[in-house]
Formats: C-alpha cells, sequence, structure tokens
C-alpha cells in the first residue's frame, strides 16, 4: 500500500514505524528536514519538507497514486484540510485524520465527504484514556481487547504463584474451571513464546493470552490471579490532555482521585475543570515527599501521564517503591517501554501502539472488522468475517481443522449471530465455520497477516 503521513512527531513516528514494517511505501511530509533525516536514517521510508496543506507538497509526496494519507500532525485544523485537499484535488481512497477537538467528532457532516472529507479519526489521547479505563475495570489484566460489540474479549494477565491455574496443563483447564470457559491463543515466558499445546503446563509469571466471553472474564482472571480487587483510589501525576480527560472520565464513578501537576497555571485551569471532591497538587511528580504526604503507598492505582518519558518512568518507578499497588507510565521511546514493562513498572502504556490497531483495520484485506497489535507490533489479533458460501470461501462450511492456517497461529473464539442474539464460541477441530460468523484470529508473528488475511477473502473462483 502507498502511503503518505504527514507530520514527523511522536504518533507519525510510530505510525510510520509499524508500518513500514509491514513493507508498504511511505512518505512522510514535515517541516523539521532534521526530524526527516533521521527517519529516513533508521527505517525504509521517503521524507518530504514542506507544508502538507499545499498541494503541490503533496504532489511532490505522490498523492496522485496514494491509496491513503493519515494526517497526524499538532494541528487539527492543518489535518483537516490535508485530508480535504487529497480527496477533492488527487481523489485519495481513504483519509485519515488525528484531532484533539471533540468538536469536530461530535458534528459529523463536517466530516462526510461534502465537508473535510475524514474516513476515520483517530485521537490518542482519547485512546489512551479507553486503554487504561479497561484496565482500571480488569485491575489484574495488563491487557484488554474487544471484540464484536463488546461480546468477546482477550485479556492478557500474568500467571501468579499459587493461582488456581498454575500448574494446570492447558487440556486440563476445561474440566477444572467450567464457569470460567477460555480459550488460551498464547502464553510467553520470559519473553519468549511457549508452544500452546494440550500438555503445556501454566507457571508461575507466564504472560497467558486468553480469549473469552465478556460476561465471563472476571472469573476467568480470578482463576489466573486469586484475586479481583476494584480500583478505588487513583493517584495522577500530570494534568495535561489525558491526565485531564481520564479525571473526567474518573468523575463519574466511584473513584478518590488525586492529580499532580508541575505547572501553577495549569492547575488552576484544571480545578475549574474537575469536580471539587478532586484534589489538584501543585508540584513535581518525582517528589519523593511530596508523594509520601500524599499516601501514595495508600494508592491502588498510580498513574504518570506527564509529557515527558524520564519524569514518568521515574514517578512511577518511586511510587511503587513506596507502596502504591500498581503503576503505569507513559512512555513514547519504544526502547524505554519495552525495558521497563513488568519491572518496577506493572504497564507501560504506549500512545501511539493504543491507536496502531485502529489503523492497521484499514490497511488489512478482506472484510475485517477489528485489528489489534499486541507486544509492541510484533504480534496481533484480527477478528474477520466469514463471507460468501463454500464455493466462494477459504472458511465457510469447513470445519476449523480442515483450514490451513500458518504455523502458529490460532482460532480463539467465534462470535455467531447478530446483537443480543450472538454466541461466543469456543473453538473445536470439529467446529463449522457458517457464513457471516466473526472469526477470531491470533498471529504470533506478523509475517502471517497476508495469509490470514486470504482467508477472509471472497473469490468467485475459490472451490476449495
Amino acid at each position: 500500500m502507498k502511503i503518505i503521513i504527514l507530520g514527523a512527531g511522536r504518533v507519525g513516528e510510530s505510525v510510520a514505524e509499524s508500518l513500514v514494517s509491514e513493507r508498504n511505501d511511505i512518505t512522510v511530509i514535515d517541516y523539521d528536514a532534521e526530524r526527516l533525516r533521521d527517519l529516513e536514517e533508521r527505517l525504509d521510508l521517503r521524507g518530504v519538507l514542506g507544508n502538507g496543506a499545499q498541494p503541490s507538497v503533496l504532489k511532490a509526496a505522490g498523492i496522485e497514486d496514494a491509496d491513503m494519507v493519515i494526517a497526524c500532525s499538532p494541528s487539527d485544523e492543518t489535518n483537516l484540510v490535508v485530508c480535504k485537499v487529497a480527496h477533492d484535488l488527487f481523489g485519495t481512497p481513504k483519509t485519515i485524520a488525528r484531532l484533539r477537538s471533540k468538536e469536530f467528532q461530535d458534528n459529523p457532516d463536517l466530516l462526510s465527504r461534502a465537508g473535510f472529507a475524514v474516513d476515520h479519526v483517530i485521537c490518542p489521547e482519547e485512546s489512551v484514556m479507553n486503554y487504561i479505563h479497561q484496565l482500571i475495570q480488569y485491575p489484574e489484566a495488563l491487557q484488554v481487547l474487544h471484540f464484536s460489540q463488546g461480546r468477546a474479549s482477550m485479556v492478557v494477565v500474568r500467571a501468579v504463584a499459587g493461582s488456581a491455574l498454575v500448574g494446570q496443563a492447558l487440556s486440563e483447564f476445561k474440566s477444572a474451571f467450567p464457569a470460567a470457559e477460555m480459550q488460551v491463543v498464547a502464553i510467553y515466558r520470559n519473553g519468549y513464546e511457549v508452544p500452546n499445546e494440550a500438555e503445556t503446563r501454566i507457571r508461575a509469571d507466564d504472560e497467558v493470552f486468553v480469549l473469552a466471553e465478556k460476561d465471563k472474564i472476571r472469573s476467568v482472571l480470578f482463576a489466573l490471579h486469586k484475586q479481583d480487587r476494584p480500583v478505588q483510589r487513583v493517584m495522577i501525576a500530570g494534568g495535561g490532555r489525558v491526565g485531564l480527560r481520564l479525571a473526567r472520565s474518573l468523575a463519574a464513578g466511584r473513584y478518590e482521585v488525586k492529580i499532580i501537576e508541575r505547572n501553577k497555571k495549569r492547575c488552576d485551569y484544571l480545578a475549574e475543570q474537575l469536580p471539587a471532591d478532586m484534589l489538584v497538587l501543585q508540584g513535581d511528580v518525582a517528589d519523593a515527599d511530596l508523594l509520601e504526604e500524599e499516601n501514595v503507598g495508600e494508592m491502588d492505582l498510580f498513574l504518570s501521564l506527564t509529557n515527558d518519558d524520564e519524569d514518568n518512568i521515574l514517578s512511577a518507578m518511586l511510587a511503587k517503591r513506596m507502596g502504591a499497588k500498581r503503576v503505569m507510565a507513559l512512555i513514547n521511546r519504544r526502547a524505554y517501554a519495552e525495558m521497563m514493562e513488568g519491572s518496577t513498572i506493572d504497564i507501560a502504556i504506549s500512545p501511539a501502539q493504543t491507536i496502531i490497531g485502529e489503523l492497521l483495520a484499514h490497511l488489512r484485506r478482506g472484510d475485517v472488522a477489528a485489528v489489534h497489535s499486541l507486544r509492541r507490533g510484533a504480534a496481533e489479533v484480527l477478528e474477520g468475517v466469514a463471507r460468501g458460501d463454500v464455493k466462494t470461501s477459504k472458511l465457510v462450511g469447513r470445519k476449523l481443522r480442515e483450514i490451513k492456517l500458518p504455523k502458529g497461529t490460532s482460532v480463539g473464539a467465534i462470535v455467531r449471530g447478530e446483537g443480543r442474539e450472538s454466541k461466543v464460541l469456543m473453538p473445536s477441530s470439529d467446529m463449522v465455520i457458517e457464513a457471516d460468523d466473526h472469526v477470531i484470529v491470533f498471529m504470533p508473528n506478523k509475517r502471517s497477516v497476508r495469509d490470514v488475511e486470504k482467508l477472509f477473502q471472497v473469490s468467485a473462483t475459490f472451490f476449495g
């Protein structure tokens, strides 16, 4: 696919890095020549210097035969103009815009083809907030992903010594835990994938990837983690866009929230925007004395959400050492995130990674309903819809054991039916795929993507 990305900032850089790894033809437009040179040296892409809202610059970037434009500059207005110019002047098939302001999203007519011609909106701040919300709702999980309008869910959890599943073989799960029906799609031990076989036994500290019906997720988490303590006390370090969005969303729940922000003017603004019972404190998020004064050791969750990776890492480590039960840090640099997660810091949140799945769903061929990127982009879980019939589909009318999946790839769940009548089915080798089934596939290696995509493509000439 030929893709043009406007903006070489943190989001644009991460998006480019992810899409280049899939062998797409990527061109990045930015004002900053030094930033573009750095990207060109590290990644297999082309940089174009200039204002991407100008038709001449877009033309120099190859807009005339581009398949997609992703406008993710810091300016909402620039991103809207780029999508409009790309669509109206050059007929670009797909336009995606990063928009921070909800006012544009709340007025869909503005984004229609007759308006700014934006096919899809991404908002990293909103995505991060939603991501954190899922982790607050399921506090023992490392990651929570939903499929088929929330009917099925995947959770990633670290198995705890003494929990019910540690020591159990995968073949024993169904009989041992009938109330927590689940499908284990992957196990990672010390950073490496363990063969997902019937005789494989769960060990303490294993990362277990599980698919189940959403209503049964709590039972699954309890079996893997032996406890499910609700989050009540939350401390947020950093009152920027993400911190404010999260605090606003938590205001509707029964949470005790404290926010620490360095800038006094921002503190005044936060105090105006948030309920009176939310405590806003001016200070350094990495000030051990301040954290101790505000009883960080009694917090169920400490979130470090400033714009500075180093501040986030240091404050999260301090909070953990001082007794906070669970700590998360917003970390933009991929190397930092990989190094810190699972150590003192429980979860490293990457703003770009939270939106990559949204973008990948537009790149995948075949009828794809959802895509989620896992393990910093190394793995992927895809929800595809089986269309056609036994003559035109590689899936419909076939038993799972008859379907040629790439090595290591597995079907995690099948959602059959629509709305309240839908059912989440745990796969078995004799299960037959029906037309319009939503099939959730786990791929431990992204090299399998193209082969999996082909399974969901209907062919007029396919006869098995």
